[in-house]
């Protein structure tokens, strides 16, 4: 749970830098190692009492003596004297999605805006374009980041959430008094964004189970504390509330408290109409009042004539009249996955070897890996010239000589240019295994010239894959104003895949885009993006947006073999 707080204090930092003007890459040193520590699978505590910190990409003894003194005191004193260089409204403008730290000084210096009250009044009021080179796109997006920070404050991304959820889940298994546990809610059917986090168990001895939960790290603030429920604060502002049920009645609680409200209404109605009621004690007679079924889940689905439908689609979209009809997707599992087409090392702006990520990969079971670092455009992530592209190259070949049970691809992640077109020539593409293009500037071109720009780039047939393909960033930035049945409709036509990117900030394409793919028969891939061989775990995030958008095996491209791959991606004119 530290680990989240160490993140915020090393990107404020960034942004203080940034507005005083100091050296950029200090100012990176920050982001990278937010970024690195962000996607930490484990405790940054517990590799301060490894003495593992330096071991973390981007963390050196200076960065790490202030981990330290955050974890031991709950403050840095460095962070606290920087934000007494800048005024504290400056500050508060800073956690505005979309508003950069240099706008945010400018506003702040011509028009002495207090706080974020005020900003919100002089954009609505049109005052912001009283500064030179503010406009009304620009008033637009400050508001739409205002909109966001409020949405934030009640929903957070799920990537942030399930890492809290699991830390609390297993403090709990650990208890003895706990038979049983499972999350529940929004959070079990893996919706992108999450309000609270909800938890059954079972135990004979309630109270004791009580006591440990409102003890945990995690807790800031107790609620409420029952004998049978519990709400906590966590540190992060998180709701949780924990219910320990009859074990008799576990799986009938689970289905009520992992349905959305629109999907329980109808298993209701399927009841009532079978003479049946439903609640979270378990499923009864309604005139005997004597219960059917209530201990396992399962059950609950098998008593109204359904098969067991998994959590992620128990949103009203469809999956009771598919259940019904026996047409129930078999939804896409982590195993099912043969590899990674999206990962950067150290050849731009990754922190490992190519043999590192090899070793990492095959571990996971992969049986391939796609190295795709930055093109040359992107300068910040140390982009590749042509030619350490094909030094790059010629170290894949290398390696794929002497590994065993582990194929790298040699690829990129190409810019597509604000016209749509690519910065390598076709001619060096052609010599690349896959190729992945993105958009990575120019977010907030016109709906009309955003579409085309990406239509331009999977026309090019050296292009197998567009990632993140609506740019968004949860509780950060809005996608980009695309026409997404003209993207879908062209990644048909052209034979283009679609990347569904496990980044937590990311989960894009989402799962109404995915499903909305899958139906008009558009290739898809799931990848990490990964910087750090701790974010190759991100590939679960992937998963299960894909899952939500009912997807199976059949409809992503990385779960087949490389030789079968790489016919699929194969376009017209390679």
């Amino acid at each position: 749970m530290k680990n989240q707080e160490v993140v915020k204090i090393f990107n404020d930092i960034a942004d203080i830098l940034e507005i005083k003007g100091e050296n950029p890459f200090r100012i990176r040193a920050y982001r990278k190692a937010a970024q690195n520590i962000e996607s930490l699978t484990q405790d940054i505590e517990s590799l301060i009492e490894k003495k593992k910190l330096e071991e973390i990409p981007g963390i050196g003894k200076d960065l790490a003596q202030k981990i330290e003194e955050i974890i031991s005191t709950g403050r840095l004193r460095f962070y606290e004297d920087l934000k007494k260089e800048i005024p504290k409204g400056l500050i508060d403008l800073l956690s505005v999605p979309s508003l950069g730290p240099k706008t945010a000084k400018l506003l702040y210096d011509k028009l002495r805006i207090k706080n974020i009250e005020d900003l919100e009044k002089m954009a609505k009021s049109h005052k912001l374009l009283k500064v030179p080179g503010i406009r009304e796109k620009t008033e637009e997006n400050i508001l739409r980041g205002i909109e966001m920070l409020k949405r934030g404050k009640e929903r957070q991304p799920l990537g942030k959430v399930l890492p809290m959820a699991m830390d609390i889940l297993n403090g709990l298994k650990d208890s003895k008094d706990v038979k049983k546990i499972s999350l529940a809610g929004s959070l079990r059917r893996m919706k992108d964004t999450i309000k609270d986090i909800d938890i059954l168990a079972t135990s004979p001895n309630p109270s004791k189970v009580m006591k440990a939960f409102v003890s945990l790290p995690p807790v800031k603030e107790i609620l409420a504390r029952g004998i049978t429920k519990s709400s906590i604060i966590t540190h992060e502002g998180i709701q949780v509330d924990l219910r320990v049920v009859e074990e008799g009645s576990f799986g009938a609680a689970l289905a009520y408290f992992t349905g959305s409200k629109a999907h329980n209404i109808r298993l209701r109605e399927m009841a009532m109409k079978k003479g049946l009621k439903i609640n979270e004690y378990g499923i009864f007679n309604e005139k005997t009042d004597r219960k059917i079924a209530g201990k396992e889940e399962e059950d609950i689905y098998r008593v109204l004539g359904l098969p067991y439908i998994p959590p992620e689609l128990r949103e009203d979209t469809g999956e009771i009249e598919s259940a019904i009809n026996g047409e129930l997707p078999e939804l896409v599992e982590i195993e099912d996955i043969k590899g990674d087409l999206h990962v950067h090392s150290k050849w731009s702006d990754g922190s490992h070897t190519l043999e590192e990520l090899a070793f990492a990969v095959k571990e996971r079971g992969y049986e391939y890996l796609a190295i795709t670092d930055h093109s040359k455009s992107l300068g910040i992530a140390r982009g590749l010239t042509k030619e350490s592209l094909l030094e790059m190259k010629k170290e894949v070949a290398s390696l794929n000589k002497r590994l065993r049970g582990i194929r790298l691809l040699a690829g990129t992640e190409v810019d597509i240019r604000s016209d749509g077109t690519i910065d390598y020539p076709d001619e060096l593409l052609s010599k690349l295994d896959i190729v992945v293009a993105a958009i990575h500037s120019g977010f907030r071109q016109e709906k009309e010239q955003m579409t085309k720009r990406v239509v331009r780039a999977m026309r090019n047939p050296f292009i197998h894959i567009i990632a993140h393909p609506t740019g968004r960033l949860l509780g950060e930035r809005e996608g980009y104003d695309l026409d997404i049945d003209m993207i879908l409709k062209t990644a048909k036509d052209t034979n283009t895949a679609l990347e569904i990117n496990g980044y937590p900030l990311r989960l894009d394409l989402n799962d109404i885009n995915s499903r909305k793919a899958k139906e008009l028969g558009v290739s898809l891939v799931i990848s990490t993006d990964a910087h750090i061989i701790s974010q190759l775990d991100y590939m679960e995030n992937g998963v299960k947006v894909a899952r939500r958008g009912w997807l199976s095996k059949d409809d992503i491209l990385n779960t087949l073999p490389w030789e079968k791959l790489k016919k699929k991606i194969a376009k017209t004119g390679q």
